[in-house]
């Protein structure tokens, strides 16, 4: 070994940081689980900046590769990346731990503020405060789709799909599903006739930059427990079958087919392989099956309930746990002395038939994506998925305007207040660019202010 290789092998060793233990992991985990708000650029953003830039767990490169994979997946891609990078780390222990301590805290925190506002909702105060996030909402799915739209919609059959999407939902009523597997078949087969409109243009690779030697470095060896086996790969998915298959067998036994709790899960379990493109993208979904099809919940109370998910760390596709709480509250599932337990159940359950699906995607699909560092091969369906989840957000956010703005529909009269508050909220997002935490309470003051008695 030359002078030069020596030199640079002890550089390279006094840069790599210290081996990551269990336990570091854990609090790491648990602290991630309460401050990851602002959505999943913001908790991709905080994971940046913790993992790969300040603690070095893991480079920049095997980080954008992690999260490339999680993109195409159905589900919130930032619990799915801190699944991933747990279980690269501490096995699939690590993975589990990881992603559940992502939204356990944001479990509670729902569980707690959905008994307050189903219980207190009637209070002045609570009500002036959900009075002024309301119009604050409404501007926040506009400032959404912008947001994705611009990244998305890079020509001009993107945009068609974009609107043909929309026409789809607002006109002619066509379930979100059905609307996710028209979108995927165009891009599939786009892709190969015209590749050059369905390209992903920037993205999350756009730029790799080194921050010093990780723990799992660009050229670190896969790890053995990430090594794709046949074996482990039937293990993994005859498990999460039967993690699947229990509760909702016990679930059938117990109270039958057509109860709440049964009902409930199995809408979110169809829930959770929908929800490409995020949290708005299913919220159409959920609004048809929990306000149209069982009367979970009312149009006001899904607002309502968004409104909180932004509010609270976690993914935000946690409103569905306020979905099963106030739909197990109000349907009395356990009778009229337990309501908050059937709430509490309804929306744990909720949460659990949610999240499954995104640790068996990671357990089951990381070796597979481990065994190459190439680019996957998904991304034109996804694509126009993504444009096509624009179309529906737009929708989404009419839907919202329409009941805030028109509280007893267009025949009754126009809150001009509520539209000032929402107008305010929108000049704040896209001119100021000020976090979504910081509009909703601005807006719940707001809200208070204005229907003080």
């Amino acid at each position: 070994m030359t002078t030069e290789t020596k030199l640079n092998s002890n550089l390279v060793s006094h840069n790599t940081p210290p081996q990551v233990s269990f336990r570091q992991a854990f609090w790491f985990w648990l602290k991630l689980g309460f401050i990851s708000f602002g959505g999943p650029a913001g908790q991709i953003a905080i994971m940046h900046e913790e993992l790969v830039v300040r603690r070095r767990w893991i480079s920049e490169k095997r980080f954008l590769h992690a999260l490339n994979y999680c993109m195409v997946l159905p589900g919130p891609e930032a619990q799915q990346l801190a699944i991933y990078i747990g279980w690269l780390l501490h096995k699939t222990r690590g993975g589990i731990v990881a992603g559940v301590l992502f939204v356990l805290p944001s479990l509670f925190l729902l569980i707690a503020l959905s008994w307050v506002y189903i219980a207190f909702g009637d209070v002045p105060l609570i009500a002036g405060i959900f009075y002024g996030i309301k119009p604050a909402v409404t501007a926040i799915v506009v400032h959404a789709a912008h947001r994705i739209g611009s990244r998305a919609l890079k020509n001009n059959v993107l945009w068609a799909i974009a609107a043909a999407s929309f026409v789809a939902i607002f006109a002619l009523d066509i379930p979100f599903p059905l609307i996710v597997v028209g979108a995927a078949l165009i891009g599939f087969l786009g892709g190969r006739l015209a590749p050059e409109k369905f390209k992903v243009g920037g993205g999350h690779g756009a730029a790799l930059k080194s921050f010093g030697a990780a723990q799992i470095d660009d050229h670190t060896p896969t790890p053995e427990h990430a090594l794709f086996k046949w074996k482990r790969l039937i293990q993994v998915m005859v498990i999460g079958a039967f993690l699947w298959a229990v509760p909702m067998g016990l679930l059938v036994l117990k109270f039958g087919w057509d109860h709440t709790f049964t009902q409930m899960s199995w809408f979110f379990t169809k829930a959770a392989l929908l929800t490409f493109g995020g949290a708005y993208a299913v919220l159409p979904y959920v609004y048809q099956g929990a306000v149209d099809q069982f009367g979970w919940a009312t149009a006001t109370q899904m607002i309502d309930g968004l409104a909180l998910g932004e509010t609270t760390p976690g993914p935000l596709i946690m409103v569905v746990a306020f979905v099963g709480f106030i739909g197990g509250y109000v349907k009395e599932v356990l009778g009229p002395e337990s309501l908050f337990l059937a709430g509490a159940v309804a929306a744990s359950l909720v949460t659990w038939f949610t999240f499954l699906p995104s640790f068996m995607f990671i357990l089951a699909g990381g070796p597979l994506v481990e065994s190459t560092h190439n680019d996957l091969k998904f991304t034109a369906p996804l694509t126009a998925i993504t444009a096509a989840v624009v179309g529906v957000i737009l929708n989404l956010a009419m839907f919202f305007g329409y009941h805030v703005l028109w509280p007893q529909g267009f025949g009754g009269a126009f809150d001009l207040p509520s539209a000032a508050i929402s107008l305010a909220a929108a000049v704040a997002l896209f001119k100021y660019q000020r976090n979504v935490i910081h509009v909703i309470g601005v807006c719940g003051l707001l809200g208070v202010a204005i229907t003080w008695p």
